[in-house]
């Protein structure tokens, strides 16, 4: 792993939906929730759309759908969670996200039903709990924003990229820096408690000093969150077919952001994420309970979500390639509506798969508790993971005794950490995973 690229796989979820497969027999929900906890869930909608499919992009989204297909999708939506909210009983959610593609591609009329559905069929409290949504510049208009405001929203988050124009040409984004001013203008008009910016660094043609330039023009908005996103190219993206190594590069940029964010008073969280307010941290938020993804589970609605149990994770079935992604969102819209009500892609995790999932988000996160190990497995994590010694003899990790955590040098590595540490078996099913 050391003596490899520092940039292997942005590991966000653990096991990654290329290790998912058919589940036969079909799982019913009712089953899969029947002895989980349900008093801390993550609700999540995925809307796979966009105005435009970037470069870089290998997220599960169709550019400028034909005909009536986004109508269909909310229409599937809404049956959808009708029969998951029967197979789930009550249920309580500690957050809300919606996030896509770009859930802001739906019109303020479809954006209104959307958290109506929310709210009515699943019982979502979205204006009591941390609730974001994600935005691009061109579909932040004062209309869909008024939505969002009236509804509860908290956190905003969009995606920039770059302030210069040739380097989102280079990553075949056709956006103009003025769509950008003027869309972050009007959110911080509407007051949203946190902003989140989203940049990327790797770009070809961007130099340190076009880098720091972008973050300095961003912090003009003065936003509680940014993120800093290396680029990746993969294959059947607008730009897999011209990868090349840029390693060194990369980690330069990613360096001289984090010094500028530290300098500017921003705590970094993750290799990405760098905070100054959270939202957990807002006015009134000390009621519901804090989710945390390695304890609690996640509802996914929508085409291309992903839910998870303690040992069952499932989503629709998974593309990258346009006309994958079309024929997946194409099926979801067209399901009756007792096929809902089941899962039939998915992943069992065994115990030894759910340790590696505890392990993995916790170290990329901050850090592995040996306390907490011990009350959800029993036993001590260091017999069930020598890897975290190796980490620590590395200088990858550091260990207090209580917690081990990635250093510096381990957090600017995320990329390369979280893909050693992925058990065999995913392993081997990602290898075999053949992209459509």
């Amino acid at each position: 792993m050391l003596d490899g690229s520092p940039y292997q796989s942005y590991l966000y979820a653990y096991p990654h939906k290329t290790a998912y497969r058919q589940l036969d027999p079909p799982v019913p929900l009712a089953e899969a929730w029947a002895r989980e906890r349900r008093d801390a869930l993550f609700l999540y909608l995925h809307v796979p759309f966009c105005e435009m499919r970037c470069g870089f992009c290998n997220l599960f989204t169709a550019s400028r759908p034909k005909g009536d297909l986004v109508s269909a999708f909310v229409d599937a939506f809404e049956r959808q969670a009708r029969q998951v909210a029967a197979a789930l009983g009550p249920t309580s959610f500690a957050r809300v996200a919606l996030g896509g593609g770009t859930p802001t591609f739906l019109d303020p009329a479809q954006l209104e039903r959307v958290f109506d559905v929310l709210e009515r069929v699943m019982g979502a409290d979205v204006a009591g709990v941390p609730a974001g949504v994600e935005v691009s510049p061109a579909t932040s208009t004062d209309d869909r924003l008024a939505v969002l405001k009236a509804r509860g929203i908290d956190r905003v988050s969009i995606g920039i990229q770059s302030f210069v124009d040739d380097e989102v040409r280079s990553v075949l984004r056709p956006q103009k820096v003025k769509v950008v001013r003027d869309a972050l203008d009007l959110i911080r008009a509407h007051d949203f408690p946190i902003l989140n910016v989203d940049l990327i660094y790797g770009i070809d043609g961007q130099t340190v000093s076009s880098w720091l330039a972008s973050l300095e023009a961003a912090l003009k908005w003065e936003p509680e969150e940014v993120y800093l996103y290396p680029l990746y190219v993969r294959p059947l993206t607008g730009l897999g077919r011209g990868e090349r190594a840029w390693d060194d590069h990369r980690l330069g940029l990613y360096r001289a952001g984090r010094d500028f964010l530290l300098s500017r008073g921003y705590r970094q969280v993750s290799m990405r994420m760098f905070q100054r307010v959270s939202m957990d941290e807002l006015p009134g938020r000390g009621g519901p309970p804090i989710y945390r993804c390695q304890e609690d589970g996640m509802v996914g609605l929508g085409c291309g979500a992903r839910s998870y149990t303690r040992d069952l994770h499932y989503s629709t079935e998974y593309a990258v390639g346009a006309r994958g992604v079309r024929d997946i969102i194409e099926d979801f819209v067209q399901r009756p509506d007792a096929a809902f009500a089941e899962a039939s892609w998915g992943f069992r995790l065994d115990e030894a798969e759910r340790k590696q999932r505890w392990l993995i988000l916790s170290l990329l996160a901050d850090g592995v508790s040996r306390t907490e190990w011990a009350e959800q497995f029993g036993g001590a994590v260091d017999a069930d993971h020598p890897e975290l010694a190796r980490l620590v003899a590395a200088g990858l990790a550091r260990d207090d005794g209580a917690r081990v955590s990635l250093t510096p040098a381990g957090v600017e590595r995320s990329d390369a950490v979280g893909p050693w540490l992925h058990s065999q078996r995913v392993q081997g099913l990602m290898d075999e995973w053949e992209l459509r």
